[in-house]
């Protein structure tokens, strides 16, 4: 009889401390990635850009807040934030006190589906259905956010373009609203990304592959998105179970090829998709996925 009880046991001891570490230790181990984008033209000097992404702040969430300003001592050159910054009603204030060191840089954003509704508990089992139904929360003050970045200089990317020059380089934008709650509207920024320009950058949250497909096909040399959570649970030697829109799971988070070079567009398209620094409160762990930002340093092609 005990040799019948002793797996169910162990079963029950490793899935209780899978849960813990993921919940109380992994979940804020803050994490600095970096990876090298060879998007500039020949003979460019490295321009660095620090990319943000699913914070989903709650006032109380004093570690993330020290940690995100504490970014500052990088001193990048731009600074990209795609959206989901808000958990909760009360979240604006600390979110913008977090980025307040950085919001001195030139920096760009998008916002997105948890900036504009606050999260609701959920049955995890509804993401592996590619067709469940989606439920709101309450609106948040997502218009004090937005009002706090651009009074700050940063640039509004919500289905528009512009340019900004970053240490002597031109760069060109467009970015999207939410595709995850259908609110893009690519043919608002169509068209041949900008030629002149010495770099061409779109953002957008959720990496949905039609509209990358888009971004690519304008010539944008790379594409910066978040929303995965880098899969948030993942298995070893298997990855992200889930990726929570149509990007494919090998893709679901770090940098990638998304087009290769061909005549019509010579410098092919580089994705990064953020697996981001935050969670649902409602799901409040990650596991072989810490949360994340990324430092990508723009080297010449």
């Amino acid at each position: 009889m005990r040799a019948r009880t002793a797996v169910p046991a162990a079963v029950v001891a490793s899935g209780t401390a899978t849960v813990a570490y993921a919940s109380l230790i992994e979940r804020t181990r803050w994490t600095l990635r970096r990876f090298d984008v060879p998007v500039l033209p020949p003979g460019s000097a490295p321009l660095t850009v620090l990319q943000l992404s699913d914070l989903h702040m709650t006032a109380g969430q004093r570690s993330k807040q020290e940690w995100v300003a504490g970014l500052a001592d990088l001193q990048p050159d731009l600074v990209i934030t795609t959206g989901d910054n808000l958990a909760g009603m009360d979240a604006v204030p600390p979110t913008l006190r977090a980025l307040d060191p950085l919001l001195e840089l030139p920096g760009a954003f998008v916002l997105a589906s948890n900036d504009y509704y606050a999260p609701r508990p959920k049955n995890p089992l509804k993401y592996f259905r590619t067709d469940h139904e989606r439920v709101l929360g309450d609106a948040l003050p997502w218009q004090d956010l937005r009002d706090g970045m651009t009074a700050r200089g940063w640039l509004e990317l919500t289905n528009a373009t512009g340019t900004l020059t970053v240490a002597g380089t031109r760069i060109a934008f467009a970015g999207l609203d939410d595709p995850h709650l259908q609110l893009d509207r690519y043919d608002d920024v169509a068209g041949p990304a900008d030629p002149d320009a010495d770099l061409r950058i779109g953002l957008v949250h959720s990496p949905e592959p039609r509209v990358l497909d888009r971004f690519a096909t304008d010539g944008y040399d790379l594409l910066l998105c978040g929303h995965t959570h880098g899969g948030q649970l993942r298995v070893p030697f298997y990855g992200a179970l889930v990726t929570n829109c149509g990007i494919d799971r090998q893709r679901v988070r770090w940098l990638h090829r998304w087009a290769q070079p061909s005549p019509g567009h010579p410098n092919g398209t580089w994705l990064h998709v953020s697996a981001g620094l935050g969670t649902s409160p409602y799901a409040p762990y990650r596991l072989a996925c810490p949360p994340e930002a990324t430092l990508l340093t723009l080297t010449a092609r």
